[in-house]
């Protein structure tokens, strides 16, 4: 049994009986739980050769499950690989401050959006100025919401290439250090959050619950914006890449990455877990042993909302003209694009090119012809 699922099937309803989880949270426990275990239902394969049977319980899919984002991330790392150009790339991330951590618990689908909104516009707009890039850069961002500790901590990665389109569709590149200052960023950054979440305020759209009720008075509020206001924001350059290939297979590890893996958990005893976390003030790593029970609170906290988008795409990247960017680029510095290598391939296909994995061997016989049998068979006991 996978660890994190033994500790949901031994805890979870202990959890119920003292908090009470959103239906998406529900959702996603019940998910891990059941997850390879037979109650999602199964498929059978049989091998044609020497009719040897076997049947593969379902996977559950939910994007919080441990056990089902490896396929999902390297087609997502190798779509983004057919998405460079000839370019430095950045790793830069952007953090809230920590009293801000109630509020945005509280309101997560709209105070997300808002920092997506916020990083992107910041980028954006910094980098179109001509005292720093003067073009139009592309841009991945994609949020986490935890810390080593399995704690609450909402911040933002984004990889920023280097270079961009100009407004005259031209195509400008910078130096390899990275273009904007970081106070500069900062600055423009918290200005951008603040008087948004002001205006969410000033239009009554902030829920507060029991940890930042008190916020519901304006004076309160004020003093809080304020001091919010003369805090020091700042994000960091994590990483610089000479290419956006070596950028995307850093960043794979953040995309479909969840709060925690199995393969960070130490011991499951029938009441407690350990786990290891890695201290970044001293970069040591070290373990931490707590209840089950609060293990499944911390590990939920970071259930996203229904819907929510963690990965998004801004810049020349932006969804709706990245195609037509893309060949424009590509025309412009006479480099050709890195063509997909997975695109297309079925689940059987990419575990054998990547991993080497061939499912179509009989255990048995050890032919090539072990085959799906074409039906899935659901459990419904």
């Amino acid at each position: 049994m996978y660890k994190i699922q033994e500790i949901f099937n031994l805890s979870y309803q202990g959890y119920c009986s003292h908090f009470n989880p959103s239906d998406e949270q529900n959702k996603a426990a019940y998910s891990i739980m059941n997850c390879k275990s037979g109650r999602l239902g199964y498929s059978i394969s049989i091998c044609e050769d020497c009719d040897h049977l076997e049947t593969h319980n379902n996977s559950c899919r939910n994007r919080h499950c441990p056990c089902c984002q490896a396929i999902l991330k390297e087609h997502w790392i190798d779509n983004r690989k057919s998405e460079v150009i000839d370019a430095p790339y950045f790793h830069v991330v952007f953090t809230l401050p920590a009293e801000l951590n109630p509020l945005i618990y509280a309101n997560q689908h709209l105070l997300y959006s808002l920092l997506h909104k916020c990083v992107s516009q910041t980028l954006l707009e910094l980098s179109a100025d001509s005292k720093y890039l003067g073009a139009t850069p592309g841009i991945v961002q994609i949020l986490h919401t935890w810390g080593q500790e399995l704690n609450y901590h909402p911040h933002m990665h984004c990889i920023v290439a280097g270079a961009g389109l100009t407004k005259a569709k031209q195509f400008k590149r910078s130096s390899k250090d990275f273009f904007i200052p970081v106070k500069v960023l900062a600055s423009k950054f918290r200005g951008k959050f603040l008087a948004r979440l002001q205006e969410l305020y000033a239009t009554n759209k902030l829920s507060f619950s029991s940890s930042c009720n008190k916020l519901r008075n304006s004076y309160t509020w004020n003093e809080f914006r304020d001091s919010l206001y003369r805090k020091q924001w700042i994000p960091f350059i994590k990483e610089t890449f000479n290419g956006f290939g070596n950028a995307i297979d850093y960043l794979g590890r953040y995309t479909h990455r969840i709060a925690i893996g199995n393969s960070r958990i130490k011991e499951v005893t029938n009441t407690h877990v350990t786990f290891s976390a890695k201290d970044y003030r001293t970069n040591e790593t070290k373990d931490l042993t707590i209840t089950q029970i609060e293990f499944i609170r911390r590990f939920l906290m970071h259930v996203l909302p229904y819907g929510f988008q963690k990965i998004r795409y801004y810049g020349f990247l932006n969804n709706r003209y990245k195609k037509i960017n893309l060949k424009l680029i590509c025309r412009l510095t006479g480099k050709q694009l890195f063509k997909s290598l997975y695109s297309g391939m079925k689940s059987d296909e990419l575990l054998l090119a990547i991993w080497n994995v061939n499912v179509h061997l009989c255990p048995n016989c050890g032919c090539d012809h072990f085959r799906h049998a074409g039906r899935t068979y659901h459990n419904r006991n």
